[in-house]
């Protein structure tokens, strides 16, 4: 279990020109992604470094996005004036969250430009648009040399992410310690007060509920060859 990537919902802008944004503020060059028919959406990459990488995603006006969970959550950042979507876990094997969901992951796939098929099942987006600050699951069924992030060599890493939530919420949605999946990011929680509530909480059960704002990933930052870039 660990980090696969992170999701950025394309701006009004469209999908190419929020690539490049990005893409600059890294210095990396975007590679063009492809279609993703069972969604209604389609993507741009970022490779990074250590098998991760940048989506940048965007809605189409294709009967898939209405009915696909992962079409409608594109769909609805996007509305909102995009940006980061959500964090992505790969797995090994996605069968004790079917079995703890209730549901049987999904097949998804796009085609390459020069006619290969990435092949992958994911689970729980529907825990992120009801929850932002989850991330859903991947197993990707290709071989590794198709990962995303072996389109382009990069000497760009993912280094951190600011989460608005509760890492006790992460772990029970992982079932998992949450640093199972984080590793060796630096991670900073936010919660609705803005401060950390263990001193005063101390071992209370406490229910999170964000009724001024909306939890879920606030910003990603990268190390690069020019330092850390925080977006």
């Amino acid at each position: 279990m660990r980090v696969d990537h992170v999701s950025y919902a394309c701006r009004p802008e469209g999908l190419t020109a929020t690539t490049e944004r990005i893409a600059d503020q890294l210095g990396i060059e975007p590679v063009k992604g492809g279609v993703h028919p069972r969604f209604g959406t389609r993507n741009m990459i970022l490779p990074l470094t250590n098998h991760q990488y940048v989506e940048v995603v965007e809605v189409l006006e294709h009967p898939a996005a209405e009915k696909a969970p992962f079409g409608r959550a594109v769909r609805a950042r996007s509305e909102a004036g995009g940006g980061w979507l959500g964090w992505v876990v790969e797995v090994d094997d996605l069968a004790p969250f079917e079995q703890r969901l209730g549901r049987h992951a999904v097949p998804g796939h796009r085609v390459f430009p020069d006619g290969r098929c990435l092949e992958w099942h994911q689970i729980g987006v529907k825990g992120l648009i009801a929850d932002p600050q989850l991330p859903f699951m991947v197993r990707f069924d290709s071989a590794p040399e198709m990962h995303p992030s072996q389109a382009r060599i990069t000497d760009v890493a993912l280094a951190g992410m600011c989460i608005a939530g509760a890492p006790e919420r992460v772990a029970e949605w992982l079932g998992a310690p949450v640093e199972t999946a984080l590793e060796d990011l630096a991670v900073e929680w936010r919660y609705p007060e803005g401060a950390p509530v263990e001193t005063a909480l101390e071992d209370l059960a406490v229910e999170w509920r964000y009724p001024e704002g909306t939890p879920g990933l606030l910003s990603v930052s990268f190390g690069t060859p020019d330092g850390l870039v925080t977006i």
